[in-house]
C-alpha cells in the first residue's frame, strides 16, 4: 500500500478545473495508456465535442504519435481515474494550450518532455489541434 505522501510526490498537481483541459487530459490518458484506437476515448470525444469529434480526435492521435516518436524519455501518465496529474501531463496540457499562440513556450515544454531539441512535428500537431478546438468554440486556455 502506498503512503499518501508517496502518492503526492508521484502526482503533485490537481486535475484542471476548466472543462476543456480536463477533457483533453482524460483523452490523453486513455490514448496514451490504451492505444490510439481506444473505444472509450472515442466515446469521450463524442460526448465532449458532439458531431465535430473526429478532427480533434485525429489531431490528438497525431500529436501523441509525434510525441512518442520524438521522445528520448518515458513520459509519465497517471491512471485514467486519478484525481491528480503528473508534471509530464501538466506539460502536455501546457503545450496543447500554448501551441499556435505562444509557440516558444510550447516548444520549451516539448523539449522538457522529450529531451530533444527538434520538436517541430509535435509542435505543429499541437497547433493544429488547438486550432481545431478553437473552430469548435472550445480553445484551450491555461489560467495562471
Amino acid at each position: 500500500m502506498h503512503r499518501p505522501d508517496a502518492i503526492a510526490c508521484q502526482l503533485p498537481l490537481p486535475v484542471p478545473q476548466e472543462a476543456g483541459l480536463r477533457l483533453m487530459l482524460m483523452l490523453f490518458r486513455r490514448l496514451a495508456t490504451h492505444g490510439l484506437r481506444d473505444g472509450r476515448a472515442i466515446m469521450l470525444a463524442v460526448d465532449g465535442f458532439g458531431t465535430g469529434f473526429r478532427r480533434p480526435l485525429v489531431l490528438l492521435r497525431a500529436f501523441l504519435a509525434e510525441l512518442a516518436t520524438r521522445s528520448g524519455r518515458q513520459i509519465t501518465v497517471a491512471p485514467c481515474c486519478a484525481l491528480r496529474m503528473t508534471m509530464d501531463e501538466a506539460r502536455v496540457l501546457g503545450v496543447l494550450a500554448a501551441a499556435g499562440s505562444a509557440d516558444d513556450c510550447a516548444a520549451h515544454h516539448l523539449r522538457m518532455l522529450t529531451d530533444r531539441f527538434d520538436v517541430a512535428e509535435p509542435l505543429s500537431a499541437a497547433a493544429a489541434l488547438n486550432a481545431a478546438l478553437a473552430d469548435l468554440g472550445r480553445p484551450l486556455e491555461l489560467r495562471p
